[in-house]
């Protein structure tokens, strides 16, 4: 399976330029024989939203997302947006579409609300880790802050991944300075590669936003209001053995394409089988135990 990645710099708050642009690359990797096709998270509007949220969501039936679904005709793609649900729940959410159908949105679980994310002030929480087939293999998603709680990619290989796609909007400074978020990353990508043995298809974004929320809350002070978040890019695929198969360049728009090799996934079951044991059972019962003091 050949798979694509684009780290875009969207533009704040855009739904227009954000959709046409994302076609386009959808169009191109189709051109080079792509079949599966990943973009970062909130590719179709930017990270700092702030309180525009609800201006930029789409629902699944809306027109802009039957546009972007029919693209995939022939390929599939995963795409980073804002999702409007039927009940006007908001979600930071990835479009998962295939062969010009849409088969669901997976819902971020983890929203951040802590330093310069709001996160939770704004978006519903999702409600389940999903598994989807393509081509074979079973791939997971997960975008930015799910990686960061382990028992979510867990929940994955529990339903028998084979592949992490994992999009996220990673900048600097968004963490303080002591806190390198590029180094944080490169870890954690390889961390579940190696330890699950799947592939990590990881998608950063890349470009310089300006967080409006804090930009006010920061008026009448000595703070620089206009405080700029710069998205590092770096997107990277990771095979089962954590070893790096393809690298975008750092503070730039890129691509890159590699080959997903289902031989490597049996060879690495085979000399490492790490999970050959795994009960999830047990975990289950642990569990309980633990939040319900069952027996």
């Amino acid at each position: 399976m050949k798979v694509a990645t684009y780290q875009t710099d969207p533009v704040l708050l855009d739904i227009k330029a954000n959709l046409e642009d994302t076609i386009s690359k959808i169009h191109h990797a189709k051109e080079n024989k792509a079949d599966l096709i990943v973009f970062p998270e909130l590719a179709l509007t930017g990270y700092f939203v702030g309180e525009k949220y609800h201006e930029v969501a789409l629902q699944i039936e809306s027109k802009e997302i039957k546009k972007l679904t029919l693209a995939t005709k022939g390929t599939a793609a995963i795409v980073g947006f804002i999702e409007e649900s039927k009940s006007m729940n908001f979600y930071n959410s990835a479009l998962i579409a295939v062969d010009g159908e849409v088969l669901f949105a997976y819902r971020k679980l983890n929203l951040p609300n802590y330093g310069v994310f709001e996160e939770k002030k704004y978006f519903s929480n999702g409600k389940r880790v999903s598994t989807f087939r393509l081509l074979g293999y079973n791939l997971s998603v997960f975008i930015c802050n799910d990686m960061w709680h382990p028992a979510l990619p867990y929940l994955g290989i529990c339903q028998k991944a084979d592949i992490f796609i994992t999009i996220f909007n990673s900048s600097q400074g968004s963490m303080g300075n002591e806190f390198n978020n590029i180094e944080s990353w490169k870890i954690i990508n390889r961390f579940y590669s190696r330890v699950f043995g799947i592939y990590n298809i990881c998608v950063n974004r890349v470009g310089i936003e300006r967080c409006f929320e804090k930009r006010e809350r920061m008026k009448n002070t000595e703070e620089d209001e206009d405080a700029p978040y710069r998205f590092w890019g770096g997107s990277e695929i990771i095979n089962p053995f954590g070893k790096q198969i393809a690298k975008a360049e750092l503070y730039k728009p890129d691509m890159i394409f590699a080959e997903i090799s289902r031989d490597l996934l049996r060879r690495k079951k085979i000399l490492l089988p790490y999970l050959r044991d795994d009960e999830p059972h047990f975990t289950c019962r642990e569990l309980n135990r633990i939040l319900y003091g069952k027996k």
